[in-house]
């Protein structure tokens, strides 16, 4: 028994030192292993080196560059306008709110010793506007818009130096919206460089100069996004449209190309918030030249004119008149029978197609061309005439002194109603004396249109109640039965266009054509 208790003792030694036997040499495995895993990701780590090359600031790019480099050139032109404008109020009898009411006026003493009633006098209140302008001429003269200056009484200009000057107007043009002005600096000027407008194409690079609500000094960039806008101000702007950010203190500012050339003068914008919207218009260089040359030399622009009322029509009645591209500018009237047009030539109905090579695609490039040409300047006119080709010369007018003759004689008729819904889906009558004096036409001249069916054929073409039909596709039409007789020979397909006068809500009568196909 004895025996047996000492061997099993034993047996557990011998058990427990191969437990701690297998654990030491578990522990050394593991480390060999350790290490030999950690020397291999130690060999696969780069070392470090002192010798490591710095992170370099590439030189900027070329178009950054770029705007840079036309900003500098630019920027010393360019002034900001401070005007002053003195409001007189107009001066008030102190008893006017007495007037009419149930208690005595206290001032009636002060009327019945001395004569009248007491007034106050007008008040004086200043007004403050901020604009800009660039410089063109190292005598001083400055470039900028009407607006600006309309009413100011006192003009200051800050240079991009600093300096400042008390500026005086030298010319003003409210039909294009430009001023002269001019400062008398005791220094030379930096003076900005007038580029060539017509050379400007939709997605041109162009920069914005000019003081947005006081900011000076700012620039934007963007693109021409069209050419000649028409329909934003008068018949003689046609604007480069640009989304480059312009704002109120912006007008007059120059926009320019990416040569640093001025190309257009900022002038407006359509926004309906008042801050930059992304459609800002600025008027040609070309012809803020043209205007700049005439004010420098007298203080006043004259322009040119030919005699005639114009009309821009669709191609279809283009191409019913004969001409087959659907070009050109139809002469709705002769208005001068002493003008150019008619000793050169022009009927009512021709399509002026040029002037001295230019090409003329609607009535307000004609107008604004025509008007820049100087009075006794002669110019060569293409022009088609029932399809054909004709070609004239005329002396230019002074737009001032071409005073259109008007009216005729007019005479009693009245006309029974007649109807012309089978064809033209419309009801005319003959005028009455009285129709025929407001419309400016003799009662035998034309018929006025008393309805218009809707969906009708000329409804369709744009004709209105109200509106004298004087001639259907080149025939005049004299009565209702004129009309039935050249209804009659219509067809299905044919090409109508019509001449008619139409009374605008101003009281201006003008004579307009349309066209339609009958269905």
């Amino acid at each position: 028994m004895k025996y047996s208790l000492e061997r099993m003792i034993e047996t557990m030694k011998r058990r427990q030192l191969l437990f701690f036997s297998l654990i030491l040499a578990t522990l050394a495995i593991g480390v060999v292993i350790g290490t030999a895993i950690n020397r291999s990701v130690d060999a696969a780590r780069p070392a470090l080196s002192s010798a490591a090359n710095a992170i370099a600031i590439p030189a900027p790019t070329q178009l950054s560059s770029e705007f840079s480099k036309v900003a500098k050139m630019v920027e010393p032109t360019v002034v900001n306008i401070n005007t002053e404008s003195i409001i007189k109020e107009q001066s008030r009898s102190r008893r006017q709110p007495f007037r009419g009411q149930p208690f005595e006026d206290p001032f009636d003493f002060f009327e019945r010793f001395f004569g009248g009633p007491m007034e106050e006098p007008g008040r004086e209140m200043r007004s403050r506007a901020l604009g800009s302008g660039f410089i063109v001429d190292k005598s001083g003269y400055i470039l900028t818009n009407f607006h600006v200056v309309e009413r100011a009484d006192k003009i200051n200009v800050r240079l991009d130096s600093g300096d400042e000057y008390p500026a005086k107007v030298i010319g003003k043009d409210e039909k294009t919206d430009l001023a002269v002005i001019k400062i008398e600096a005791k220094k030379e000027l930096a003076v900005a460089k007038l580029g060539n407008s017509d050379g400007m194409t939709q997605g041109d690079w162009v920069l914005a100069f000019g003081s947005p609500f006081g900011f000076e000094h700012t620039v934007t960039a963007g693109i021409i996004s069209a050419t000649g806008r028409n329909t934003v101000g008068s018949q003689f702007q046609r604007f480069l449209q640009t989304d480059a950010a312009i704002n109120q203190g912006n007008s007059g500012g120059p926009l320019v190309n990416m040569a640093g050339e001025v190309i257009g003068v900022n002038t407006a914008i359509i926004t309906p918030t008042g801050a930059n919207a992304g459609v800002g218009f600025a008027l040609p260089s070309n012809t803020a030249a043209n205007v700049y040359n005439q004010l420098v030399k007298s203080g006043k622009v004259t322009r040119g004119a030919i005699g005639i009322l114009m009309q821009t029509v669709d191609a279809k009645v283009l191409k019913s008149l004969g001409a087959a591209d659907g070009k050109g500018v139809v002469v709705s009237k002769i208005t001068s029978p002493d003008g150019p047009a008619a000793k050169a030539g022009l009927k009512q109905g021709d399509i002026i197609r040029e002037i001295d090579g230019r090409r003329i695609n609607d009535s307000y490039e004609l107008s604004s061309v025509v008007a820049e040409l100087p009075p006794g300047k002669t110019v060569n006119l293409k022009y088609l005439r029932d399809g054909k080709e004709q070609t004239t010369s005329l002396v230019i007018a002074d737009r001032a002194k071409l005073v259109p003759e008007e009216g005729g004689d007019s005479s009693t008729a009245e006309g029974e109603e007649e109807t012309g819904r089978v064809k033209l889906g419309i009801s005319v009558q003959s005028l009455t004396q009285q129709q025929a004096r407001e419309f400016e036409l003799r009662a035998d001249e034309g018929i006025i249109i008393t309805n218009v069916q809707p969906g009708g054929v000329a409804e369709d073409a744009g004709l209105l109640r109200g509106d004298v039909i004087l001639e259907v596709n080149r025939t005049p039409v004299r009565s209702p039965q004129d009309l039935r007789v050249i209804t009659a020979k219509l067809k299905s397909g044919t090409d109508v266009v019509f001449l008619v006068k139409r009374m605008e809500r101003n009281g201006e009568v003008r004579p307009l054509y349309f066209a339609t196909t009958v269905p």
